[in-house]
């Protein structure tokens, strides 16, 4: 096999000639490709020079395949074919998660990708998230809105809201409720998501400031088991997003809505800007299929 018989051929003469056959004509091909009609037409006549044969009858309108444009087109096709699929061949996506997004998400994922795709899942709070984005520690990250990031190299996307909940122990009072009030839970002790040394940014804080209301919470935790295992144990009472507390262990447990938080938690996916792979795309294509 004769490899330099290739340098002869340039890739946008193929494109140009499958274009033309796909879209039935010199400007209608232009247009699909963002090219110039002229810049198609030139593609084509230096393939055509470059074979020695014509595949295409210019007098038609539009114009026609010739018997020699037939049969070169499932080879070229074959070529842009075989090109998509090596673009798009498999890689490795770190993929960063707050723990209840990473419970709910990442194995969904995990059984949707392609076998050549390789999905490291990396677990932390939602500012660690960002600071391991920015390094490019990982590739993604699925955290909430809030706390906001500071960096404006970061882009997002939406993918899902979820309402806040209390979380109470079997034994209290409120715990058979159908809603309650952020007022009534102001009078409590509250267990809330967060670090206790960061910033209160957390949605379930926003709630409260929104309503006026300047609660103490006794405990602060990112974890959501832990978040349950107090409040399990009688240590306070749990507010939080209702995906965080679904996804774990709900014994010894009751989660009441708040009828009037009007708050909710956004859940994003971040990136860097310009960053993309073809394994990254493939990655983020099934996450908005998942969660859209």
């Amino acid at each position: 096999m004769d490899l330099t018989a290739a340098y002869g051929y340039r890739m946008d003469w193929i494109v140009s000639f499958v274009a033309v056959a796909r879209y039935g004509g010199f400007s209608a091909a232009g247009k699909a490709v963002f090219r110039g009609q002229s810049r198609i037409s030139e593609h084509v006549a230096d393939l055509e020079r470059a074979l020695g044969v014509q595949l295409f009858d210019r007098t038609a309108h539009p114009a026609r395949l010739t018997p020699e444009g037939r049969a070169l087109l499932p080879h070229a096709e074959d070529i842009l074919n075989r090109l998509r699929d090596l673009s798009s061949a498999g890689g490795e996506v770190r993929f960063g998660a707050y723990p209840s997004a990473a419970a709910h998400l990442f194995p969904q994922v995990v059984r949707r990708l392609p076998k050549n795709i390789t999905l490291h899942l990396v677990e932390g709070p939602s500012i660690d998230l960002e600071s391991a984005l920015l390094r490019g520690d990982i590739d993604l990250a699925i955290r909430p809105v809030h706390p906001l990031v500071a960096d404006e190299s970061l882009t997002h996307e939406v993918l899902w809201r979820e309402p806040l909940v209390a979380v109470f122990a079997e034994s209290h009072p409120l715990a058979a409720a159908d809603t309650v009030t952020l007022e009534q839970l102001a009078e409590l002790p509250l267990i809330s998501i967060g670090e206790s040394s960061g910033p209160r940014q957390f949605e379930s804080h926003l709630a409260f400031a929104s309503a006026g209301l300047n609660p103490d919470s006794v405990f602060r935790t990112n974890q959501p088991q832990t978040l349950l295992s107090l409040v399990r144990h009688g240590l306070g009472v749990g507010v939080t997003n209702e995906l965080a507390v679904t996804t774990a262990n709900l014994t010894g447990v009751r989660l009441v809505p708040i009828g009037n938080a009007g708050v909710e938690r956004h859940v994003a996916l971040f990136r860097r800007q310009g960053h993309r792979s073809p394994a990254l795309d493939q990655v983020v294509e099934v996450i908005k299929a998942i969660t859209g």
